[in-house]
C-alpha cells in the first residue's frame, strides 16, 4: 500500500517515470506501472492538444 501511495504521488507531483522507477529500486517499468495509480488530478491537469493550439 505504502509503495502504491508512494509511486502515485510521485506522479501526481511531476515526476516522470523512470525516476518513479529509479527511486523505489525496481528494474522493470512494469513493476513501477503496478504501483503507479492516474488519479483525477493527473487527469485534470492534462492539456488537450486542442488547447495547447488555442493558447498559441
Amino acid at each position: 500500500m505504502l509503495r502504491h501511495l508512494y509511486a502515485t504521488k510521485l506522479v501526481d507531483a511531476g515526476t516522470q517515470l523512470p525516476y518513479v522507477r529509479e527511486l523505489p529500486g525496481h528494474k522493470n517499468m512494469k513493476t513501477t506501472m503496478i504501483h503507479t495509480r492516474v488519479t483525477t488530478a493527473s487527469i485534470d491537469s492534462m492539456l488537450s492538444p486542442l488547447d495547447i493550439f488555442r493558447k498559441m
